[in-house]
Order: C-alpha cells, then structure tokens, then sequence
C-alpha cells in the first residue's frame, strides 16, 4: 500500500475522515479497486467470448478489448494515486459500460438483451462527463451541464423511446406502438442531435483552448485528446449514417483513439503530482538563489506558468508591492488570473497572481508556498525596504518641487516688486539730475546714487538667476545656457545637441550644474580652456562642464555640489566629479529623460 493511500481520506469540500474508521474507509476502498481488476478482465473476455470461442479475435475486437481495459486499467491507476478526485472512478465505470452492450448483447432473454441495446452508447455519455469535468472531477459551468445532459437524453431516453416504436427486431422487449417510420425518424433525430452535441462540444474546447494561458492548456490536452475522438467516433457515424453500413477503417480508427485517451486523462491526472515533485528542486533552487530577485522566477518554473507575478505585503503600507517595491494591484479571477495569498506565522508575506488554472490544485500552491516561505519573508523585507526608498525618493522629489515653485515665487516676486522699484528709482534719478545740473556737489550725489541703484538692480537679478533662471522657464535650457555663457568671464565652449525641450525640472537641474561648474572653473581652476556639452545619451539627458585647469577639487567640501547631487538624486539622476591633481575637472550628470 502506498503512502498516499495511507493517508486520510478526503472527500471534495468535506473534512478529512481521521482516526481509525478512516483508516478502515481507506483499506475498504483499497480492497475494492484490487476486486475490480479482475472483474474488469473478466467482463473484456467476456465481451469477446463469442469471437474467441469461434473464429478468433480479429483485429476489430482486439481493438474494442483495448479500448475498454484502457478506461478500466487507467481508471484504476488514478483513483489509487488521487483517490479525492472522481476522474478515476468515472473512467472505471466508462470501461465497464464500454464491455456491457456486448456481455448484455450475449445474454438468453429478450429483456436483458433489450435492455442492453438501450444501454450500448451509454459510454459516449461518461466520456463526455470526462471532458467537461477534468481535471477537478466537477462540472464547471450550466453549458458543461446542458451539453451532458443532450448526450444523455439521446443516448438513454431516446433510445428507449426509439425501442418502443421498433417493430422489426423479433427481440424487442420494449415494443409498445410497431411504427418503422416513427422509429426511423426516432433514429434520424438521434443522429442529428447527437453530432451536433459534438460539435458544439468541440466548440466549447476550441475556444477555451484559445482563450487559455500556457498552464491551463496542458491541464486540456486530454479533453482535446478526447474530444478529437469523439469527433473521429461522430464522423464514423456520418459515413455509415449516409452509406448505411459501416465503415471499417473510421470505425477502426475511432477504437484507437479511445483506446488512446484514458491514457491522456492518466497522464493528466499525474500531471499535478509529478509537478509537486518539483518542489524538493525549488528547495535546493531557492538555497542556491542569493539574489531575491530570482526568486519569482524560480517559483515560475516550478509551477510552470511564466506569467507568475510574485507582490509582497507591506504592513506599514496595507499594500503588496514587487521587490521594487512598486504597489501591485490584485487582479480579479474573472480575467483569467487568481491569487494565491502566503502567509508565514499567521502573518501575511506575500501573494502569487497566478493563471486561474492553478485553483484546482491547491495542494500543489501550497507545496510551493510552503518551500518558498522562508526566502519569500526574507525578499518581502527587502521589499520593503526599497518600498521606504521610493518613498523617499518621492518624498525627495516633492520637496525640491515645492522648493523650486517657491524659488520660482521668489524670483517673480523680486522682478516684480524690488527689481521694478530699483529701476522706478533710477529713472526718478535721471530726471532729478537734469534739474540740478547746475550745481556739481548734487550732481555729484546724484550720480553716486544712480550708480548705487544700478549696482543693486544687477546684484538683484544676479540673485534672482540664483534663485531661479527665470530665462529657462521662458525661453528653454539653450537660451539660457548661451545667455549664461555669453555673460562669463572665461571663454567656454558650448555644445548643445538636444532635438526639443526637457522637462522643466530636469532643464532647471542642468542649468544649476553649469552655472556651479563656470563658477567653480573661474574662481578655482585655473583653466586656459573649458567646455561645456549637453545631449540625449541612451535615453539620458547628460550634461558635462570639463576644463583644463589644476583639478584636486574637494568634492565633499562646500554644499554647492552636494546641493546640486541631493536634486539630481530626487530626479533619479546622479552626479560624478573626476578632479585629480594636475588634471583638470569633469563634472558629469546624468538624469532619465525619454
């Protein structure tokens, strides 16, 4: 007995069965399925006797006896491995119908003889209950429903309501109201009826294949397995439907495809077992993954589903966000995505968006949570970590916009308000001193004054500029940068090669970074020659002040920049200084800018 079987028994949506009743539950059912086995030999030999016995088995019947112990052998293979699930047993009770027809068509009274032409294509009906409830065992929908219950109505009902109108078999115990041509109608219906389920059967798996991801299609593959059997069985139908007989090769053909499914349905039904024997890979996987940010693709591989997504949960937050630490938003099940939520000592960790597929095989999720627990607690952590970074850097980014609007208010205040009264001042000068020209000791005040005016109105706009370069704002980084360069007092070359505007908060960054290195190049460098560039580089904007001059700049002395590295940092940019002794200096940012 294996250690599956040993464990409780669990039945769908119900408590597991423990102590030693289910103990007992479990060997009863054991025992059983070891008894069906050579019942289901028994009732295969049975169906072929009559060939056996007489002129041997041909190929038709060995093919028939294969079909029928397929269902019957694989049927029994899977309700031992996954007792829980009714896959099992349906494709058990399919092999025994399968077999029935024959045994009941060899049987000595009308009745049992009737009964078992009514009953022939019963089969088709468990098949279909196959392919619309794999692999959960469950029907999933009303049309999987109402497509059941069409092949059941005309393969059961109908066919008994066809043997009540049958007048020309002598064995027909059923025979109510003798009417051939009821019954040929009864008949024609059927075939119409039933090929058109088919079809529609077909349909309905078509378009779910479509629509499915990659795992959900493997999960089909034996429902399209068997559906493609039903269509080869449906079109036998058709050929012998319109010829009215036979025809052998379809007919042989459609043996073999059904001898072929249970297998498929096998393979399905380990599919999930043999993906829970990944689990002990992941272990060894996630102990040799140093890096947290292999970890959603470790776990990708081993539930098979490349569209995983792996968010963390932020209590600090109530939020769950990737390894980023960027919030994720849960999608819902309807579009074809579930979640799966991890939670570790009672506390949530993380949670899995997974295909909608993986919802029939929570044993497997929780396999897989359950081995990436302790790595999972350890990225969520990191996790949010980079979550107080982002905030930070957004918090960063916000105060130097709100510090650059209020120097922007500034600025506009001074040019408006003192810069306008400065010039009022020296126009009133002007005027004053056209009316004591004759009396040099005021004139000489005068023009003291009006030079002190003018004096304050240019260390004013100086000032203003320092606040904020109203000229960027107005006119863009290029205007302002040849204006500042046309206003130095050492010669730069400037080398501009941007197609049109940055942002203003990235053009405002740029211009601080040249002014800062003109300033530091005049009063320190030394420099007999200076150049300054500005372009797109792999979807940054850099900007570089380079001179010639004696380097060794103290790049953590002063708060210029510093200033300048704290508002590049708040953009997502960065700020680089090569300064060595005798070798001049390169100032070099760089920010992100599609």
């Amino acid at each position: 007995m294996s250690s599956g079987e040993l464990a409780p028994l669990e039945t769908d949506g119900a408590t597991p069965i423990g102590g030693h009743r289910g103990i007992l539950a479990v060997r009863a059912a054991r025992w059983f399925r070891v008894a069906l086995w050579p019942l289901g030999l028994a009732a295969g030999i049975g169906a072929v006797w009559p060939s056996l016995s007489g002129a041997g088995l041909g190929v038709d019947d060995a093919l028939y006896l294969l079909a029928g112990w397929s269902f019957i052998a694989s049927g029994l293979v899977g309700w031992a491995r996954r007792p829980e699930n009714r896959v099992g047993p349906v494709m058990v009770v399919t092999g025994f119908f399968w077999f029935a027809a024959a045994l009941w068509a060899q049987a000595e009274g009308e009745i049992l003889f009737t009964t078992g032409v009514a009953l022939r294509d019963f089969w088709t009906v468990l098949v279909v209950l196959l392919l619309v409830t794999f692999p959960s065992g469950r029907l999933g929908s009303r049309i999987d429903g109402a497509l059941l219950a069409v092949f059941f109505a005309v393969l059961l009902p109908l066919n008994v309501l066809w043997l009540l109108f049958l007048e020309e078999a002598t064995w027909n115990a059923f025979l109510v109201w003798p009417n051939t041509r009821v019954a040929d109608s009864i008949d024609t219906a059927q075939r119409a009826i039933l090929l058109a389920a088919i079809a529609g059967l077909m349909t309905m798996v078509v378009r779910r294949w479509l629509e499915a991801g990659a795992p959900l299609r493997r999960r089909l593959i034996p429902v399209v397995v068997g559906n493609a059997a039903l269509c080869v069985y449906g079109l036998w139908l058709v050929v012998a439907w319109i010829r009215d007989e036979p025809a052998q090769l379809l007919g042989r053909i459609s043996l073999l495809a059904f001898a072929f499914v249970p297998l498929v349905f096998l393979v399905g039904i380990f599919r999930a077992r043999m993906a829970r024997s990944a689990v002990a890979e992941l272990v060894v996987e996630l102990g040799a993954i140093p890096d947290p940010a292999g970890l959603r693709d470790a776990l990708a591989r081993s539930l098979r589903d490349p569209s995983l997504t792996l968010a963390f949960w932020l209590p600090e937050y109530e939020a769950y966000a990737d390894l980023e630490g960027r919030q994720v938003e849960l999608r819902h099940e309807d579009s074809g995505r579930a979640t799966t939520v991890i939670d570790r000592d009672d506390e949530h960790v993380a949670v899995l968006l997974h295909d909608a597929a993986f919802k029939e095989e929570p044993a497997l999720l929780d396999a897989v949570s359950a081995a990436a627990g302790m790595a999972l607690e350890n990225a969520r952590l990191q996790a949010e970590l980079r979550a107080r970074l982002e905030e930070l850097r957004g918090s960063r980014a916000r105060i130097v916009e709100a510090a650059q609007g209020e120097r922007q208010r500034l600025e506009r205040n001074l040019h408006d308000g003192a810069q306008q009264r400065l010039v009022a001042i020296s126009l009133e000068l002007g005027r004053l001193e056209t009316r004591v020209g004759g009396d040099p000791a005021t004139m000489e005040l005068v023009e003291r004054a009006k030079r002190e005016a003018t004096e304050s109105l240019r260390e004013l706009r100086e000032l203003a500029r320092g606040i904020h370069p109203a000229l960027v704002t107005d006119h863009g980084l290029t205007v302002a940068l040849e204006a500042l360069v046309a206003r130095s007092a050492i010669p730069i070359d400037l080398d501009i090669q941007l197609d049109h505007r940055l942002p203003e908060a990235f053009e405002v960054a740029a211009y601080y970074v040249v002014a800062e290195g003109i300033t530091n190049v005049a009063k320190y460098a030394g420099a007999t020659t200076t150049r300054v560039t500005v372009r797109r580089s792999g979807g940054r904007a850099v900007v570089e002040v380079i001179d010639d001059g004696v380097g060794g700049a103290d790049t953590r002395g002063g708060s210029g920049l510093r200033g300048l590295a704290d508002r590049l940092e708040a953009l997502g940019g960065r700020l680089r200084v090569w300064s060595p002794n005798g070798g001049g200096t390169r100032v070099r940012a760089e920010m992100p800018c599609v």
